[in-house]
């Protein structure tokens, strides 16, 4: 018996990594195209992330944000160049930098003046972290059960629906958060008239847009940022995922004049921008920011969505629809996700389930045609084996 947490349906345990592929202990490979779950975004033993774990690791791990960290300062001025953003607070996971976003958003309207402008409008479907405020924010019943009295000050409304994020506003109402592009609700990405929706209510009623680009942000959907498909800009961003390639590392990115509500003694983390976190974030930007690279993940993510509608006209029996953007695509389906993710993995590909039963694929930003056709084989043939199989019973 496992002295873990029950908290987890694990399946496979992988000695080794390389690129696009996973290994067992016995050298059987996968095809992985979960990136834990978005996160591996140089896929597996990139050598330069690698060389620059090494060389850190030699030097310095941690210190305290009560020291000047250079690194942590580097990757705070990087992010501010090639973003909407001012400053940047750095945490160790997606759910800290919502959080972080939560705060800054209500202790901006507390130094106006305004003390009751703490609400925010939400949407259903998202997913912002398992923190009691960040379940709180997305009000998904199976997440806030059995945890006491959720944490006030969330309005949720449905996507797509311009008119209810309106009504929804009153004098105490802070801000809207949103994900541009669901990843745990289903792989819903919203378009471009829906996202500037929110941001003209926002300038109307004196509101903060904060985005939630945890999963879809940093190259994800073919741009750095999400919101760039839009031509909007947030006052409030939180990143994390695939901005440390695997290493925990986060950050909450805002406007100057919304940062500097936050003074000392305001927020803190421990590890957040430690200068090993920092290192390897300098590095991942390193690779993202190079010239083609997210011209390739745009081109790739052409190609999977291209392959994915063929899939849906061969096995229309199966597919019901096509989400999602860049390389974080989704498959509404008909089998249970729960088994058909299973068969994918019995089949040696790693993929993920999302709400709506929705089949996920996040593989890494590094992936080529040849490993979004190798994936496109496996479904497909999986779905080719599903109907055989009902049709011999």
């Amino acid at each position: 018996m496992s002295a873990l947490f029950d908290t987890y349906s694990r399946s496979l345990a992988f000695a080794s990594g390389k690129g696009m592929r996973l290994y067992t202990s016995d050298g059987t490979s996968y095809l992985d195209f979960v990136s834990g779950v978005g996160v591996n975004s140089l896929g597996h033993a990139d050598e330069h992330l690698v060389k620059t774990m090494q060389a850190q690791a030699e030097k310095l791990w941690h210190v305290s944000n009560i020291f000047t960290i250079p690194e942590q300062e580097k990757l705070a001025q990087r992010l501010v160049e090639n973003s909407f953003a001012d400053a940047v607070f750095f945490t160790n996971s997606g759910a800290e930098a919502i959080e972080c976003a939560i705060k800054t958003a209500r202790r901006y309207f507390y130094n106006k003046g305004e003390k009751n402008r703490t609400d925010i409008i939400t949407f259903t479907g998202a997913f912002h972290g398992r923190t009691l405020g960040t379940i709180a924010a997305a009000g998904n019943p199976a997440y806030v059960e059995g945890f006491g009295e959720p944490l006030s000050g969330f309005k949720h409304v449905a996507p797509n629906d311009l008119k209810a994020v309106e009504y929804a506003i009153d004098k105490n109402t802070a801000a809207i958060l949103i994900e541009p592009v669901q990843g745990e609700g289903g792989v819903t990405a919203f378009d471009k008239s829906f996202m500037q929706g929110l941001r003209s209510l926002c300038d109307k009623h004196d509101l903060l847009l904060i985005l939630d680009e945890v999963q879809c942000g940093y190259g994800r959907t073919g741009k750095l940022f999400a919101y760039q498909w839009s031509d909007i800009k947030p006052d409030i961003m939180a990143l994390a995922k695939g901005i440390g390639g695997g290493f925990p590392l986060g950050a909450c990115l805002a406007r100057k004049e919304i940062a500097k509500s936050m003074v000392l003694g305001t927020h803190g983390s421990t590890y957040g921008g430690n200068p090993m976190a920092c290192a390897i974030g300098n590095a991942v930007l390193d690779r993202i920011l190079e010239p083609d690279f997210l011209t390739h993940v745009e081109k790739m993510g052409q190609k999977l969505n291209w392959h994915l509608q063929q899939l849906q006209q061969r096995f229309p029996k199966y597919i019901v629809e096509v989400r999602g953007k860049g390389l974080m695509m989704g498959i509404k389906i008909t089998p249970p996700i729960a088994s058909f993710v299973e068969k994918l993995r019995n089949n040696h590909l790693l993929t993920i389930a999302a709400g709506d039963n929705v089949l996920r694929l996040l593989p890494p930003l590094i992936a080529n045609e040849k490993d979004i056709e190798e994936a496109i084989d496996i479904i497909s043939a999986t779905f080719a084996e599903l109907e055989k199989s009902e049709n011999n019973e």
